[in-house]
């Protein structure tokens, strides 16, 4: 794991999570140069000085994004403004739940990213699913090579992460490149759907699992037949849960286990295990809807895959690594061991030779993603072998 900052796990993981998302180095070091002090101040101070120093180096990659359109080198200023908008989900996801400009940074963050698509010539576009009352924003990206309906993998966040993000670490690439598609989906609780929509998260993600298969079935650039389901982090969670009630799902991959979150929560009350952003119990409050400690605990008590795996019947990969300071490794045995129905189920554990050994490989996203990326697509049918 880089360590910018040595006593600051929560800023060292969104630092990693940058460069995984496409960061350079050198911007990195001119952010994060002058944070040294800052890193060791409480939570406010502390990020409230993270945001000033990332905001305006993705101002800095705007205003030249706004030279570069001027000049007709459009795909240029898609390359910085989608650079920008990684900078600024990373400022913007260390902040408070209601700390004064959140939203629009947010906002601000949500505008450059698809500004940044459209104009370095992406294949990737936002879509709308109808969710209840309202919808659910997500991120198409289309199969290459493949002629007819094309198999595809649903990928769900985890407890902060957002599509975008999901898509810059880059498995949609690489699936694409193996010939399965996409869909990367802000579901409750992260997002679009908390930020803009207010919807919160929910402990029977196959509610809104489901309507997502509703909309991808009625597709025609997608084969039903072949709908597959990720989910990282926190979505270790959801994406079994909902593969287990929702069987047309056709495989399913966690891609960092999460077998009991009200243990995690537990622990984390008996300050044990890291937290994945500031401002914890705050955070996670809002993103359950829940009023107070005591709402949330309770909540928090159904959010856990005991007596529900042995209805999945589906090929499953459970990845995990080896170092994972957030998750024990144990919940990903405890995943695997209680798949006893799967007809192709696997254990994957990325240790110091593959790389990828912190949770959900932020380390090392690169052959992590690779690893899974070939097994949906051996899946699927996709391929592992480029084609002309």
């Amino acid at each position: 794991m880089f360590k910018y900052f040595p006593t600051n796990y929560v800023w060292n993981l969104s630092v990693d999570l940058s460069i995984e998302m496409g960061a350079r180095i050198g911007e990195i070091e001119e952010m994060c140069a002058p944070l040294q002090e800052a890193a060791k101040a409480p939570d406010v101070a502390g990020t409230i000085a993270f945001r000033e120093t990332w905001v305006t180096m993705a101002d800095k990659l705007i205003g030249l994004a706004v030279e570069d359109e001027a000049r007709g080198r459009l795909i240029s200023a898609g390359d910085k403004l989608i650079r920008a908008s990684n900078y600024l989900i990373t400022a913007e996801r260390l902040q408070a739940h209601g700390s004064e400009g959140r939203v629009a940074l947010y906002k601000r963050f949500l505008d450059a990213f698809l500004k940044g698509l459209a104009l370095s010539g992406s294949s990737a576009s936002r879509v709308e699913l109808p969710y209840v009352d309202t919808h659910l924003s997500a991120l198409y990206v289309p199969a290459k090579g493949v002629n007819g309906p094309a198999p595809l993998l649903v990928q769900v966040n985890g407890l902060d992460s957002t599509k975008e993000m999901k898509f810059l670490v880059g498995l949609p690439a690489w699936l694409a490149e193996r010939g399965v598609a996409s869909l990367i989906v802000d579901q409750p609780g992260t997002g679009e759907a908390l930020r803009l929509q207010g919807l919160t998260a929910r402990y029977d993600s196959e509610h809104w699992a489901s309507r997502i298969v509703d909309w991808l079935e009625q597709q025609p650039d997608v084969d039903p037949k072949r709908i597959g389901m990720e989910g990282v982090s926190l979505g270790g969670y959801y994406c079994p849960r909902a593969v287990a009630f929702e069987p047309r799902f056709a495989c399913g991959v966690v891609w960092g286990a999460n077998h009991d979150w009200r243990d995690v929560q537990k622990k984390r009350l008996a300050k044990e295990g890291n937290f994945p952003v500031p401002h914890y119990w705050n955070h996670v409050r809002w993103v359950w809807g829940a009023k107070d400690m005591d709402d949330f605990m309770a909540l928090a008590e159904q959010v856990h895959l005991d007596g529900i795996l042995d209805r999945i019947r589906v090929p499953f990969l459970v990845t995990h690594g080896e170092k994972d300071s957030q998750i024990p490794l144990h919940w990903a045995q405890a995943t695997y061991d209680q798949l006893i129905n799967s007809p192709r189920r696997e254990l994957k554990i990325f240790d110091g030779r593959t790389g990828g050994v912190q949770h959900s490989s932020f380390d090392n996203s690169a052959n992590a993603g690779a690893y899974i990326a070939d097994w949906v697509a051996e899946v699927l049918g996709g391929r592992t072998a480029a084609v002309n």
